[in-house]
């Protein structure tokens, strides 16, 4: 049987409220991790101490006060000093998006805005330990922008001569009904997507809006930890499994529904390192 997951759930400073803290330590417990509370207005120094005592693997912080910036980089520092650091620290409460590089760059694995669903926060930390932690880390690059144009041959002489962007290859995705050209800027890729016939999704886009940017590829390590990750936390994925795209990736889409109104492409793929 696998052991459970120790979370400790803390208030520091002077933050007088902890209903928050309450109903997500409920939330871990009812997803089967074992959870103490430490209670209100604790020092950074109590909190490492409860959690090197209680031997937990993470410490959750939630903070109102506005003093996040000071108290939850104080406690990783005192993490580190204890020999501790292989405790996870993430946070929450009343924090600014502007707030966050500066915190997970101070250490702190995640933080968690207002708003978010409390069963969010224990899909996350039961991925951490019960998945590859690839999928939690940030896609590894901007893979390619997708365009879909009415004819690559008639748009290629822009790309090429006037913006000087290098044609690697063009091929044709039958599954998809679609011609790609494949053009290098950087470690990224301009894919150029030319309907090969009127039931070809791009044909409908470029009937419906127009030619222009039709979709954003992020590229992923292991797609299908991804997708199951995305499934869990409510996406809604036009691919429930990864398939064949161009290049021989596997690929797998969001709904935009679920991403702003952003088509979102997961790419991944094969183990070759590309040249750049």
């Amino acid at each position: 049987m696998p052991k459970k997951i120790r979370v400790l759930v803390a208030k520091p400073g002077l933050d007088g409220h902890d209903r928050g803290a309450l109903i997500i330590a409920q939330s871990l417990r009812d997803s089967g991790m074992e959870v103490i509370y430490t209670g209100l207005r604790q020092t950074p120094e109590q909190i490492v101490a409860s959690a090197i005592q209680e031997d937990v693997d993470v410490i959750g912080l939630s903070c109102l006060s506005g003093a996040h910036n000071e108290l939850f980089p104080e406690v990783v520092r005192l993490l580190e000093e204890r020999d501790a650091s292989d405790i996870i620290v993430i946070g929450g409460g009343v924090i600014p998006w502007e707030d966050i590089p500066f915190l997970e760059e101070k250490g702190i694995r995640k933080v968690f805005t207002p708003g978010t669903p409390t069963d969010e926060i224990a899909v996350y930390i039961n991925g951490l330990y019960n998945k590859s932690e690839s999928h939690w880390e940030e896609p590894k690059k901007i893979d390619h922008i997708g365009i879909a144009v009415k004819s690559i041959e008639e748009a290629l002489p822009f790309y090429v001569n006037t913006l000087k962007l290098k044609l690697e290859q063009i091929e044709e995705v039958t599954s998809e009904q679609v011609k790609v050209a494949f053009l290098r800027i950087g470690e990224s890729r301009l894919e150029l997507l030319e309907p090969l016939s009127q039931e070809s999704p791009i044909a409908t886009f470029i009937e419906k809006r127009g030619e222009g940017i039709h979709h954003v590829a992020l590229g992923v390590d292991q797609i299908e930890d991804r997708i199951a990750y995305l499934k869990e936390s409510g996406i809604n994925m036009i691919h429930d499994e990864p398939k064949i795209g161009a290049g021989g990736a596997n690929i797998a889409f969001l709904h935009p529904k679920s991403s702003g109104g952003v088509l979102y492409e997961l790419c991944e793929k094969s183990g070759k390192k590309e040249e750049n």
